[in-house]
C-alpha cells in the first residue's frame, strides 16, 4: 500500500470521525506546480508559482482539504518545451500529484497533453490561448479568444478607429493560431488583406529596429495604424524600448497586448509606455474588497514591490474552485472531480462570479486596461461576464463544433454531422 494512505488504525479512526464514510482521500494531497523558473518565460512564470505556494499555505491555514495538508510540488521545466512533458510526468507518476496547476506557453501546454490525458492526469492551465482545442484533462482557466482577442479588436476599431492593423506575436502556436482567428476576423470586419501586416519573431527576440520601422511604414499613407502582440515573455522588454526609442507614443500607434501585464510591466521604465493597452480578465487596479484583500496578502507575503497580474487571479480561480469540486466530490480521484467542478461558481477579484462550463472553459469578464506611469493599468473599460467559446466562430472549421463534456462527454462535437470527432494529441 502507498505510504500516502493512512496506515495506522488510530489514524484511520481520526479521518473516520472527521471525513464521510465514502470519502477517497491520501494525505498529504499533493499539487504539483509546473512552471518555468529559468529560461525566457521564467520573466512571467515565477510569479505563478509564488501564487500557487501562498494559495496552498493559505488553504493548509484553514484546515486543507477535507481533513489532509496540501503540499505543494514545485518543478522547473525552464522554458524547454519537451521538458514539460517530462516534468508533467515525473510529477503524475513519481510524486504522485493530485492535480497540477501550471504552463504559461501553449507550445508547453501542447507539450504536456499527451501526457496528462495517457495518465489521465489533471491540469489547471490560468494563461490566456487561442481557443482551438478542448481536453477532458484540463480546465483552462484563462481568457479563449473571445474573451480577449476579439474585444480587444472591437476596441480598436470602435473607439481608437484603427483601420490598419499590425500583428506582432512570438513564433508558436498562440499567437499564430490568434492571429489567423483575428485576420479572418478583420476582414469579416471589412479591412483590406493589405491593411493587415503580421509578423513573427523567435522567443527572447532583441532587435526590434527593423521591425518597428515597418509598422511605421505601414501607416505611410495617413490611415491609423494599431498593433496588437502576442509576443511572450523577455522579447517584450526590446519591443517596447524600441517602441520608446523610435519616439512612437500610444497617440501613435496604439499597442494592445496580451500577454503583458503588471509583472512585465515592473521591469520596465514605463515613461513612454503611458497610453498603451494591455486586454486581460483582472487587473491588479480592480477597485474591489476582495482584490484589496488579495493584494495585501501578496504584498505582505512577497514584498511591496511585488505585483499582482491576470493569471494569477486564474490559478486563484481554478483553484479553490478545485478546492470545492474535491469536497463536493469527497474525493481526490481526478474523474470524479472533473464531474464535481461543472457549474462551480467563485467570486472572481473584479467584482463578479466565476462560473465553471461544461466545455472546460470559465466565463470572465474582459478588461481593457491602459499603462500608467507607475506599471499599473487605468480600467477603461470593462464587460458583464463573457463565457469561454473552445472553438472559435471565425475560422469555418472551428464554427461548426461546440465542446460539452458534461452531457455529450465530447470535446469536439460537430453540430452539423451530430458526431463527436476523436481528438488525438499528436503534438
Amino acid at each position: 500500500m502507498s505510504t500516502r494512505f493512512l496506515t495506522t488504525t488510530a489514524a484511520a479512526a481520526l479521518f473516520a470521525t472527521t471525513l464521510p464514510a465514502m470519502a477517497e482521500v491520501s494525505c498529504p494531497i499533493k499539487v504539483g506546480v509546473l512552471h518555468s523558473l529559468s529560461g525566457t518565460m521564467a520573466i512571467s512564470e515565477t510569479t505563478l508559482k509564488d501564487t500557487m505556494e501562498m494559495l496552498v499555505e493559505q488553504q493548509n491555514e484553514k484546515g486543507g482539504v477535507m481533513g489532509c495538508e496540501l503540499e505543494a510540488v514545485v518543478v522547473d521545466p525552464a522554458s524547454d518545451w519537451p521538458l514539460f512533458a517530462e516534468k508533467a510526468r515525473e510529477l503524475l507518476t513519481v510524486h504522485e500529484v493530485d492535480v497540477i496547476f501550471g504552463n504559461w506557453t501553449s507550445v508547453s501546454r501542447k507539450s504536456v497533453l499527451p501526457v496528462i490525458e495517457e495518465l489521465n492526469g489533471l491540469l489547471f492551465y490560468p494563461v490566456q490561448y487561442e481557443g482551438e482545442e478542448s481536453s477532458k484533462n484540463v480546465f483552462y482557466t484563462g481568457a479563449a479568444p473571445n474573451q480577449q482577442a476579439i474585444p480587444a479588436t472591437d476596441y480598436f476599431l470602435e473607439e481608437l478607429g484603427v483601420e490598419k492593423f499590425a500583428l506582432l506575436g512570438t513564433d508558436y502556436v498562440y499567437p499564430r493560431t490568434t492571429n489567423n482567428i483575428l485576420e479572418s476576423y478583420l476582414k469579416d470586419k471589412g479591412i483590406a488583406e493589405d491593411d493587415i501586416f503580421v509578423n513573427y519573431t523567435p522567443f527572447g527576440h532583441s532587435d526590434w529596429s527593423k521591425i518597428v520601422s515597418d509598422v511605421v511604414a505601414l501607416g505611410a499613407d495617413g490611415k491609423k495604424v494599431g498593433v496588437i502582440s502576442t509576443i511572450n515573455g523577455d522579447a517584450n522588454v526590446g519591443f517596447y524600448k524600441e517602441l520608446a526609442a523610435a519616439g512612437i507614443s500610444a497617440d501613435d500607434i496604439p499597442v494592445v497586448a496580451f500577454s503583458v501585464g503588471e509583472e512585465e510591466l515592473s521591469g520596465l521604465d514605463t515613461t513612454n509606455l503611458v497610453g498603451h493597452l494591455a486586454a486581460w480578465n483582472y487587473f491588479q487596479s480592480a477597485d474591489t474588497e476582495a482584490n484589496e484583500a488579495w493584494v495585501a496578502a501578496w504584498k505582505a507575503r512577497m514584498g511591496e514591490d511585488r505585483v499582482t497580474n491576470d493569471p494569477m487571479e486564474a490559478h486563484y480561480i481554478g483553484f479553490n474552485m478545485w478546492v470545492n469540486a474535491v469536497e463536493q466530490a469527497e474525493s481526490t480521484d481526478v474523474d470524479a472531480v472533473r464531474v464535481a467542478m461543472y457549474g462551480q461558481e467563485f467570486p472572481n477579484l473584479t467584482g463578479g462570479t466565476a462560473v465553471m462550463l461544461p466545455n472546460h472553459h470559465l466565463a470572465k469578464p474582459v478588461l481593457i486596461g491602459e499603462i500608467q506611469e507607475d506599471g499599473q493599468f487605468d480600467i477603461i473599460s470593462q464587460t458583464e461576464e463573457v463565457p469561454g467559446d473552445a472553438w472559435t466562430d471565425f475560422l469555418p472549421e472551428s464554427a461548426v463544433l461546440i465542446s460539452d463534456w458534461k452531457d455529450l462527454e465530447c470535446g469536439m462535437y460537430n453540430t452539423q454531422t451530430e458526431t463527436c470527432v476523436q481528438i488525438k494529441s499528436n503534438y
